[in-house]
């Protein structure tokens, strides 16, 4: 089964072919020969009820510095596609969310991956509030006493924007650091959205593992580890990727929620966990596919196609 896929997503130009799991998921697919549309969000159109995108149809390869080929420059109906694959980056802000409300117009006619409605309406940060029972104890406001309290109580805190990603703007606040005032003003600089504070959770050195689940399965995980001194894990801020498997804790967590995300339209879905806590539910554009089958040989990709084309037949 051939099947039209468009692709709306980053500058294709400046991604990590060899880390970016957009570039795994349109290998495997062409792989498998379906077709691929690329697009920018800037491009996408809604018209007297009709969403457009002018982009390229791309083919790629494998070949730093080479890795892909543009055709003409052309204006696509969006319903005339099986597939749209919604792999923008964060922020998670007034433009991205403004891409969700268009693509609802041709979903699920045009299957969209992730489901728009619950995309918008479950950003990573926020989804996980839904399980307090697995998360740690968790604050989101722009209340300052509110924040104050929070660190007074459980006194070491995380202190994170609600709608980032990669690590970016992310601070440990120590009992005794002076920095907190600081990283207040940081994010009421940053915008007018809430800010979300975790109490520190200290497995954190052994490792933040991402877990990606499809149709709520879980089927892959790396451990990611901080640098030294760094709070971090993200990859993009220097955490180290190693192998790992999945514990009774985790496997829990994956079957509380793996039943909503299916139930969404969530096809694929990376979750973080720290020791025995469930910290984000990542849906917007999960990352992790290339170095989990670097270590341990699972084909990601292969299997969100495989969970594609089971919802397209």
């Amino acid at each position: 089964m051939s099947l039209a896929v468009a692709v709306q997503m980053d500058p294709i130009q400046s991604i990590d072919i060899n880390a970016d799991s957009t570039f795994a998921l349109m290998l495997e697919a062409e792989r498998r020969g379906h077709s691929l549309f690329y697009y920018l969000p800037r491009d996408l159109a809604l018209r007297d009820g009709k969403v457009t995108a002018r982009g390229h149809e791309v083919t790629v390869r494998r070949m730093a510095g080479d890795h892909f080929r543009l055709g003409a420059l052309e204006l696509r109906d969006l319903t005339t596609m099986d597939v749209v694959l919604l792999r923008q980056d964060p922020p998670f802000d007034m433009a991205y969310i403004t891409t969700t409300h268009i693509l609802e117009h041709v979903h699920p006619r045009t299957l969209v991956v992730n489901d728009p409605h619950s995309v918008r309406n479950a950003p990573e940060k926020l989804l996980v509030t839904h399980y307090p029972e697995l998360a740690p104890p968790t604050l989101i406001t722009a209340d300052v006493q509110a924040l104050r309290d929070f660190r007074a109580e459980h006194r070491d805190i995380i202190l994170k924007p609600l709608y980032g990603n990669g690590g970016a703007a992310v601070f440990r606040i120590r009992p005794d650091d002076e920095n907190f005032n600081s990283a207040i003003e940081v994010f009421s600089r940053l915008g007018r959205e809430p800010i979300i504070a975790q109490r520190y959770l200290s497995d954190v050195r052994k490792g933040d593992k991402r877990i990606i689940l499809v149709d709520g399965e879980p089927l892959g995980a790396i451990n990611r580890v901080p640098a030294e001194g760094e709070a971090r894990s993200n990859m993009h801020v220097g955490g180290r990727p190693e192998p790992t498997a999945l514990t009774p804790r985790e496997r829990e967590i994956c079957e509380a929620i793996g039943p909503e995300l299916r139930r969404q339209g969530l096809i694929f879905v990376g979750i973080d966990v720290i020791g025995d806590y469930l910290t984000e539910i990542n849906v917007t554009s999960p990352t992790g596919l290339q170095e989990i089958e670097r270590f341990d040989g699972t084909n990601l990709a292969a299997a969100i196609w495989d969970a594609i084309e089971a919802k397209r037949s």
